[in-house]
């Protein structure tokens, strides 16, 4: 026992080649361990790096690829209401006038387009050459029944002296008195006759009904006219002239009578300030259209059955404003592509309203801090990326 205990002493001491080879296997074992997990790290991180740089190029691929688009945000804006149209210049009350009588040959015609007549001037005169005898005729008719009216007076006079001596009956004075009343009542008959005849002689003038513009003269020297020979003169009462605007259902709703316009013809250039005066309470079926008449003052270049333009005031509207290339239109209705924040388009659905020199009023689908689309929305889809760049202002 003590032999052994002295033999495993000094092998512990001088040192056992059999343990210090054990420690070195281990050594060893865990060195080799260290390196073979430094190496999957290296592996992962350049894997890591490998993909990295790949999803960055293809990132850039798809960059470079997605199209360039400008867009432009439209805020808001206070726009005038405008409504442009057009229409047809006319008198804004015309007069037809036509012989009134049993008409005749006309004598003289008194006046000529253009000219301003007052009210009951005479514009032709009619031959009254028959009428005038047959009324010279009634006026002897007149004296005529005077004198046999002063006779039955007289007749009945004396017979009313000879009455208490009873040399007249009360039978005769009767008949005496009828006779005189009778001749009295011829007298009236006549005399409303000559006013018949002077009525219908007066009525041979043509006449203007009111003061105003001639517009139209359909009548000469020499012609034969009467009651069937249709209108012989156009008048424009007090020379207003209007224009007929054509507008469409929804432009005519926005309207009221008082509002302002600037109306101007074709071939001029000179604007006429007038007012609505009247909006058409039917709309036409076939073209859905309806009449604004605007009220003008009388000018030299404002000629009935001319065309002219309008611009008609209609309001303010604060909404916003894009240009007519932004918007775009199918069978679904008006739309616009806006961009969201990962660049991608989406189709917007608008309502546009007024159309100014500036642009077209969104009222509706857009509240104006959308960047949309300036130009070439049609080349793109629902869900496209593409590359924003700015309207340069």
């Amino acid at each position: 026992m003590n032999f052994e205990s002295g033999i495993g002493a000094a092998q512990i001491e001088d040192g056992n080649p059999l343990l210090d080879g054990g420690v070195e296997d281990r050594r060893s074992k865990r060195n080799l361990i260290i390196l073979a997990l430094a190496v999957v790290l290296l592996l992962i991180g350049i894997a890591w790096y490998v993909s990295r740089t790949s999803a960055t190029k293809a990132e850039d691929d798809t960059k470079e690829q997605a199209p360039v688009v400008t867009v432009v945000t439209p805020g808001r804006a206070t726009v005038e209401g405008t409504i442009n149209a057009t229409g047809t210049l006319a008198a804004r009350r015309e007069l037809p006038v036509g012989i009134a009588g049993e008409g005749g040959q006309v004598v003289s015609v008194l006046v000529e387009p253009g000219q301003w007549v007052r009210e009951g001037q005479v514009l032709a005169v009619i031959d009254r050459s028959v009428q005038s005898q047959q009324q010279a005729s009634q006026v002897a008719q007149v004296e005529v029944a005077r004198a046999n009216a002063r006779l039955a007076q007289s007749n009945l006079d004396r017979a009313l002296k000879l009455v208490d001596k009873g040399f007249v009956s009360k039978a005769d004075v009767d008949r005496l008195t009828a006779t005189r009343d009778a001749a009295v009542a011829q007298v009236r008959v006549a005399g409303a006759q000559v006013g018949v005849l002077g009525a219908q002689m007066r009525r041979l003038n043509v006449v203007a009904p009111a003061a105003g513009l001639v517009l139209e003269r359909k009548i000469e020297p020499g012609q034969v006219v009467s009651a069937g020979s249709g209108v012989l003169f156009r008048l424009a009462k007090g020379g207003e002239m209007e224009l007929r605007a054509m507008l469409g259902e929804t432009d005519l709703a926005s309207l009221a009578p008082g509002v302002s316009a600037e109306v101007v013809p074709v071939g001029g250039n000179r604007s006429f300030t007038g007012q609505v005066w009247q909006i058409a309470p039917v709309i036409d079926p076939t073209s859905r259209q309806g009449i604004a008449r605007i009220a003008l003052a009388y000018a030299p270049e404002l000629r009935p059955g001319g065309f002219a333009s309008v611009v008609i005031k209609s309001g303010s509207l604060v909404a916003p404003m894009l240009p007519e290339s932004a918007l775009l239109s199918d069978r679904q209705g008006s739309y616009v592509y806006v961009v969201d924040k990962d660049n991608k388009v989406r189709r917007q659905p608008v309502k546009t309203g007024m159309i100014t020199p500036n642009g077209v009023a969104v009222i509706e689908g857009l509240n104006g801090s959308e960047r949309v689309v300036l130009r070439a929305g049609g080349f793109l889809q629902p869900g496209e990326t593409i590359q924003p760049v700015s309207a340069k202002k």
